[in-house]
C-alpha cells in the first residue's frame, strides 16, 4: 500500500490550515510528521481520515485517485486515525466499543468481539476490562482500545496523534515493539504524529516537518532531536533552568492531613500532604498509581474517606468543587474537551461562562476581553471560533487563558499535554508568573523531563503509595524512572 497527498489545500475562512501539502507515503514506513502547535498537522491527518475534507486537492492509495465522505470510507481504503482526545461512546463498555462499527452485529457474535479483543490486548500488552464502562477508563486506557479497535476493523494505514502522551514508559515500549513490528513486517504504513521528539528519533524511519500549513522538508532519519527544533521553529531552543527558591518560610496554602482516598482499584491511606505558596510540587507515576486521585481530592472531586483538607486554613473537606474555586483553588483536568471546555460554545462564551459573576452578560465586553487574551496567549483561533475548530495545542492555550490572574493555588493534570517543547515552555512561562504572585502549584505529568525542570518537590506514586524524592535538585531523569518503577531503595513514603 501507499498513499499520495497531493496538492492539499484546507481553509477555516480565513485561516489557510494547509498551503498546498505534497506528501507520498510508502508501505512499511513509519513516518513522523511534526510542527509546532497550529502548523497544520492534525488538520492535515484528519483529511487523510475523512474526519474533514479537503477544500482542494487529491488523495490517491495505490495510484488510484479515491474519493470519500467519512471516516468510514477511509477506513474501507485501510486508513484509520488514532486522535489526541479518542473517539469513544462514555456509556459503553470497553466491549462495546470495541464491537461498534465492526463486524459483530448480533448477540451471538459478542463471545468472538471478546476473543479478538483478547487477542489484540494480550499483543499490546494493554490492561482493557471488557466490562468497565468508558467514563471509568483514563486518557491513556481509552487510546489503547481506539488502537486495537482500528487494527481489528483491518487499517493498513495506522495515524497516531499523540499516542504517548499519558502512558508509561513500559506500555510506550510495548506500543513501539508492535508499531516496528506493523511496518517492517506487515508492511503497513504508520503516521505518527508527536511533539515529544525523543520518540520520533527513537520510532521513525523519516520525518515530515510542516510550518504555518506549509511542508517546509523532509528528512530521512537518524536526525538529532537538535535537527528535528531547527526544523520545526528555525532555531534551537535554549537549555531550560530552574530557579532555586527558598520556600521554607511560605505558608500553606493546600494541606491534607491524614486523608483516606479510595477508587475501585486502591485505597491510600494516612496522606499528608502541603503546598505552599509560590511553591511547585510534581507528581510522578504510572498510569492510575494514584496521582489522579489525591490530585482530586485536594479539589473536592473526590471524597475524601477519612482526615481533612484545608484551603488557606478553611477547613473545605468534602465541599464541592464550587467551594474551592471560590477560595481560589483551580483545576485543569488532562481531558481538555471532556472536562476541561464544553463542545458547541465559542472561544467568547467560554470566557463569559468562565468569568461570569452576574447572570446578566455584557457580549460586547466578553468578546473585546477574549480578543485581548487571544493575542496574549497567541491562540490561532477567532472569538466566535467554536473550541472544537481548534487545534488541541490551541484548546490549552485556551484553558491556560481562562485562568485566573491571581489564584492561591492551580492543580494540574498533564498541563501541556499534546504541545510542542516550544509551546509546552511558554505554557509554563504563564503558570510561572503566577507561581511568582506567590499562587503554588501541584501537577501531574508523564513526562520526566518536565517534572525534573519546573518541580521544587517531586512525589513518585506506585501502587498507591507516595515516595518524595529526596533531594529533587541533584535527581534526574534516570533516577525518576527507577523510582517510578518501584525502586524505592531507602526513599521515606509520603
Amino acid at each position: 500500500m501507499n498513499i499520495q497527498l497531493r496538492g492539499i489545500h484546507k481553509h477555516f475562512g480565513k485561516v489557510h490550515a494547509n498551503n498546498d501539502i505534497h506528501l507520498k507515503f510508502e508501505e512499511g514506513q513509519i513516518v513522523g510528521i511534526l510542527g509546532e502547535n497550529g502548523a497544520g498537522k492534525s488538520t492535515l491527518m484528519k483529511i487523510l481520515s475523512g474526519f474533514q475534507s479537503a477544500s482542494s486537492g487529491d488523495i490517491l492509495v495505490d495510484g488510484n485517485l479515491i474519493t470519500y465522505r467519512g471516516p468510514l470510507d477511509m477506513i474501507a481504503h485501510g486508513v484509520g486515525m488514532l486522535q489526541q482526545d479518542p473517539l469513544d461512546v462514555g456509556a459503553f463498555t470497553v466491549l462495546e466499543n470495541f464491537m461498534y462499527g465492526a463486524n459483530y452485529q448480533t448477540v451471538l457474535n459478542r463471545r468472538q468481539a471478546l476473543q479478538d479483543l483478547h487477542k489484540y490486548t494480550a499483543r499490546f500488552g494493554f490492561d482493557l476490562d471488557p466490562l468497565r464502562s468508558i467514563s471509568s477508563l483514563s486518557i491513556a486506557q481509552r487510546q489503547q482500545l481506539e488502537i486495537v479497535r482500528l487494527l481489528a476493523l483491518g487499517v493498513k494505514t495506522l495515524i497516531l496523534d499523540e499516542p504517548t502522551t499519558g502512558i508509561s514508559g513500559e506500555q510506550k515500549a510495548i506500543l513501539f515493539n508492535t508499531l516496528k513490528y506493523l511496518a517492517n513486517e506487515e508492511g503497513m504504513i504508520v503516521l505518527f504524529v508527536s511533539h515529544k521528539l525523543e520518540d520520533v528519533v527513537e520510532l521513525c524511519h523519516r520525518v515530515a516537518v510542516l510550518r504555518e500549513g506549509r511542508v517546509i522538508g523532509e528528512r530521512a532519519m537518524p536526525v538529532t532531536t537538535h535537527e528535528l527544533v531547527q526544523m520545526m521553529f528555525g532555531d534551537v531552543l535554549k537549555p531550560q533552568t530552574r530557579a532555586q527558591l527558598d520556600l521554607t518560610k511560605s505558608p500553606s496554602v493546600i494541606t491534607m492531613t491524614d486523608v483516606t482516598l479510595t477508587d475501585k482499584r486502591l485505597e491510600m491511606p494516612n496522606i499528608n500532604l502541603a503546598l505552599r505558596a509560590g511553591e511547585v510540587i510534581g507528581f510522578a507515576g504510572l498510569d492510575g498509581s494514584g496521582q489522579s486521585l489525591v490530585l482530586r481530592g485536594l479539589v473536592g472531586l473526590e471524597r475524601i474517606q477519612d482526615g481533612h483538607v484545608h484551603v488557606n486554613g478553611r477547613d473545605l473537606t468534602n465541599n464541592p468543587y464550587k467551594a474551592h474555586l471560590q477560595a481560589g483553588v483551580t483545576f485543569c483536568a488532562a481531558g481538555r474537551v471532556e472536562e476541561g471546555l464544553v463542545a458547541g460554545l465559542s472561544l467568547t462564551e467560554h470566557f463569559a461562562l468562565f468569568a461570569m459573576s452576574d447572570p446578566f452578560i455584557d457580549w460586547s465586553s466578553a468578546q473585546t476581553q477574549m480578543n485581548h487574551k487571544i493575542e496574549h496567549y497567541k491562540i490561532r483561533g477567532k472569538s466566535h471560533d467554536l473550541i472544537e475548530a481548534l487545534s488541541g495545542g490551541n484548546q490549552q492555550r485556551v484553558l491556560m487563558a481562562l485562568l485566573p490572574q491571581q489564584p492561591i493555588a492551580l492543580v494540574l493534570e498533564n498541563p501541556t499535554r499534546g504541545l510542542d517543547v516550544d509551546s509546552a515552555r511558554w505554557i509554563w512561562q504563564q503558570l510561572l508568573t503566577r507561581r511568582d504572585t506567590g499562587a503554588g502549584i501541584v501537577f501531574s505529568s508523564p513526562d520526566l523531563d518536565e517534572l525534573v525542570a519546573y518541580s521544587d518537590r517531586i512525589i513518585v506514586f506506585y501502587a498507591g503509595k507516595m515516595v518524595e524524592v529526596p533531594n529533587v535538585r541533584q535527581t534526574n531523569v534516570e533516577e525518576l524512572g527507577r523510582m517510578i518503577g518501584g525502586q524505592f531503595e531507602s526513599y521515606e513514603v509520603a
